[in-house]
């Protein structure tokens, strides 16, 4: 029988941690227990995630260093037998339009391989499926599914010159240098004509001009300065750039001057004509992603051809393993930016179960927030195969459902800030539960319902409502 191997801290002093030494047993499930601020997160991701993270960064060269997250070396006399750490915590997953459930967790990748082998009639390699690739986008959307455009209603006003500010975009305001000075120095325009009395050729000029080179001043000296249609400038930065890869800022910025409708061609399916009219039991690609988890699991186990078996099975596991999750209401074409912080740390799960890493030290934060108590027991399955795949997992958890599962639990407390980061009990669930800790006690009560409400002063009304999956869905919300 293999010797117990431990993870071994020695009086970790991160934040309010009070010369803590701990030994944590590998390839096993740790849970961390105590309540908010008794510095279960100082040892568990400020002292060992960023340790294992900080020596993993250590083994690439300078140069590659400089392009990595800096984790400085935790107060600590020493911390042992570290593995590679993955962090799974409840950060938004970005990406913009172009990131989808699909795509960021391969099941994506799977399904177009599926459709370049035995998908009808035979369009090319996978990328040909590839609404992120030139060769699968669709060419009037760019692969982004909707039409958008510039609303030149709230981005000029017509009755001005360009002196008297006719553009009413932030970055060419009057006075402002690259947008407005390299506009009205480029020597195209009459700057006090109104556009009202712009041809039609001035106009497309000023519109849709293509780079061109002018010589302009800059404190007196002359300086090559280029100049482009503000339209075009305008789509080139923020609609083929893609508005969502941007700062919270500049959205909220450059929202007010688009338009959004959908593509004419793709009808939303941000794929090319060939790739749409490529099939494999009647659907093509796009109405497989367009379906819920649940209903495309059972369509992918419709197909029978042999040489779709390997793909089909490992489309079958990752599947699975999201309906396992409790996300079979999600489709692959949901972008990932639209997830809420609990649905986008259980898709990174899913794509931590696909992979074939093992003894990796998995670091969950909360998993079980925004679960129904119905799917709790799916995300313990979930834990427990990642250590039954050879890996260490610990887990900071307050929900007793999910402490329920842990090989270990470690009670951090007595309580919160100065008067916490001292381990008041390490062993197993059933010994928790009788542990004279504030942990243990509140394991063994209940509360009690609210037998009263107050009266509402007023309601928040919701009609109609239809992002994502809403059918039309209207309620008031007292207030």
């Amino acid at each position: 029988m293999v010797p117990q191997e431990y993870i071994e801290i020695r009086g970790a002093r991160e934040n309010n941690l009070k010369n803590v030494s701990l030994r944590i047993p590998k390839r096993k499930i740790t849970i961390f227990t105590g309540v908010s601020g008794s510095g279960k997160s100082s040892i568990v991701f400020d002292t060992i995630a960023a340790e294992a993270r900080r020596q993993l960064n250590e083994t690439f060269s300078t140069f590659v260093r400089n392009f990595l997250p800096r984790y400085g070396q935790p107060e600590a006399d020493a911390i042992e037998n570290l593995s590679m750490a993955i962090v799974v915590d409840q950060k938004h997953l970005g990406g913009g339009s172009h990131s989808t459930v699909g795509t960021i967790t391969d099941i994506y990748s799977v399904l177009r391989l599926l459709y370049s082998r035995v998908g009808q009639p035979f369009v090319g390699y996978s990328n040909a499926f590839s609404f992120n690739d030139p060769q699968g986008m669709c060419p009037e959307c760019n692969g982004i599914g909707r039409k958008i455009g510039v609303d030149l209603d709230k981005f000029l006003d017509k009755s001005k010159s360009l002196n008297d500010g006719a553009i009413l975009f932030p970055d060419y305001a009057v006075g402002s240098w690259w947008g407005w000075g390299v506009l009205t120095q480029s020597g195209l325009f009459d700057n006090d004509k109104k556009l009202d009395d712009y041809s039609e050729e001035e106009m497309n000029l000023l519109l849709h001009s293509k780079p061109y080179k002018a010589k302009m001043q800059v404190d007196s000296k002359p300086v090559n300065m280029t100049f482009e249609g503000i339209v075009d400038k305008f789509s080139r930065k923020y609609i083929t750039g893609d508005v969502k890869t941007k700062s919270e800022r500049t959205q909220k910025a450059v929202e007010p001057y688009m338009t959004y409708g959908p593509c004419t061609l793709c009808k939303g399916a941000r794929l090319s004509q060939a790739a749409l009219g490529c099939k494999i039991n009647g659907y093509n690609i796009a109405q497989l992603a367009a379906m819920e988890v649940e209903e495309l699991l059972h369509v992918i186990r419709a197909i029978k051809d042999p040489v779709a078996a390997p793909m089909v099975d490992s489309l079958i596991e990752r599947l699975q393993h999201m309906i396992d999750i409790g996300l079979e209401y999600l489709s692959l074409n949901r972008e990932t930016d639209t997830l809420s912080g609990g649905e986008s740390q259980r898709i990174k799960m899913v794509k931590h179960l696909g992979s074939s890493l093992v003894d990796v030290l998995y670091v969950f934060d909360e998993p079980s927030i925004g679960m129904h108590p119905r799917d709790v027991h799916r995300l313990n399955e979930l834990l427990q195969k990642l250590r039954d795949k050879g890996n260490t997992v610990i887990v900071v958890e307050h929900d007793p459902d999910v402490i329920k599962v842990a090989d270990h639990v470690v009670d951090v407390g007595p309580f919160a800030g100065t008067r916490g980061g001292t381990i008041v009990f390490e062993g197993s669930f059933a010994d928790l539960v009788n542990a004279d800790t504030l942990t243990g006690r509140h394991m063994k009560q209940s509360m009690p319902i609210k037998s009263s409400c107050r009266a509402a002063k007023g309601k928040l009304s919701i009609t109609n409502a239809r992002a994502n999956n809403l059918q039309n869905v209207s309620v008031d919300l007292p207030t």
